[in-house]
């Protein structure tokens, strides 16, 4: 018996559960814009590698480990994180899913069955999940992982919801979720080399306070003087690591516009444009000061304005779905 209280119906199922779907030959690939962002990422990867490759040669001063067996395991560890029992640890523990209730896994399967057939895509190949959320959201992460927010599963109409998941799928198939998985786990040492040098700054101040003056001030033109012969010997090229936050958005932005391109050449455009435009709606309703990101806040975003989405998906609705 239907339930009144939920969401309707209204997706268009071409795919049912005794039709025949045919696969792509390739199921997935790798566009520019993931190559480009794992490009972005190279400097976290070398800060790590330098962390590591620290940690090797105190572990070989000490203990004698060869320095290139930590390096070398580090550097195989990537295939950890896209190992069925680590996503799953990672979709818990840091992403905060969880597994789907038997009443949300009875809503999703048929309409990711009916989005992965019309990609031509085996669907069993991933794993679905529910993000505790009250925002209308989804995700895609690591290998497998997609993922819905519980409004989203709560709320949407069963195309909309279709979109979403469209969506995300697209992230998948254009190589985008993988690309962002190796640059996380890659930039892991580094970011843990960064906190820790945050605990020692207090410490750093205090010393740096009782100093005299004569030395503080050798101390900041001989920095000055290294950093100018660096700048000088690498043609200014160290400067470009102030423009990697802005450069690194810009491509997680245009990730988001692709994955869309894709949910609306799957026939979701309309569904998809009509769920931004209630998110639009409620952004509208929000205070003045909260309604409009700052410039910088915009610059640094890895996801573009509902807006910017509503007009890249305009030539894609005509006689599509």
């Amino acid at each position: 018996m239907h339930d009144p209280q939920a969401p309707p119906d209204d997706l268009e199922y071409r795919n049912g559960p005794g039709t025949r779907v045919t696969y792509r030959a390739r199921q997935r690939r790798t566009d520019r814009t993931a190559w480009l962002g794992l490009t972005l990422h190279l400097p976290a990867f070398l800060l790590s590698f330098a962390v590591v490759l620290a940690v090797a040669l105190a572990l070989r001063a000490w203990l004698g480990v060869p320095v290139w067996l930590p390096t070398a395991l580090w550097a195989a560890s990537g295939i950890l994180a896209f190992h069925r029992p680590a996503e799953g640890f990672l979709a818990r523990h840091l992403l905060g899913l969880h597994r789907p209730v038997p009443t949300e896994l009875a809503r999703l399967v048929p309409v990711w069955r009916e989005v992965t057939a019309r990609a031509g895509v085996d669907g069993n190949r991933y794993e679905l999940w529910v993000e505790d959320s009250d925002n209308v959201n989804g995700l895609a992460a690591a290998g497998r992982i997609v993922a819905v927010s519980r409004r989203a599963l709560r709320d949407l109409p069963t195309s909309r919801l279709a979109a979403v998941l469209a969506h995300e799928l697209g992230h998948h198939s254009s190589g985008h979720a993988w690309s962002d998985m190796l640059s996380w786990w890659y930039a892991i040492p580094g970011r843990l080399a960064w906190r820790g040098l945050a605990l020692v700054r207090p410490w750093l101040v205090r010393t740096v306070r009782g100093t005299s003056v004569t030395a503080l001030s050798v101390l900041v033109i001989l920095s000055c003087y290294l950093a100018f012969a660096t700048l000088k010997a690498t043609c200014g090229l160290p400067l470009l690591l102030l423009a990697l936050p802005c450069l690194t958005a810009a491509v997680g932005r245009r990730a988001e516009l692709r994955a869309d391109v894709h949910a609306a050449r799957l026939g979701f455009g309309r569904p998809l444009v009509r769920t931004l435009h209630e998110r639009l709606a409620e952004e509208s309703a929000l205070p003045g000061t909260a309604r409009r990101p700052r410039f910088a806040a915009r610059l640094l975003s890895h996801h573009p304005d509902p807006r910017t989405r509503l007009h890249h998906l305009q030539r894609y609705l005509e006689g599509r779905g």
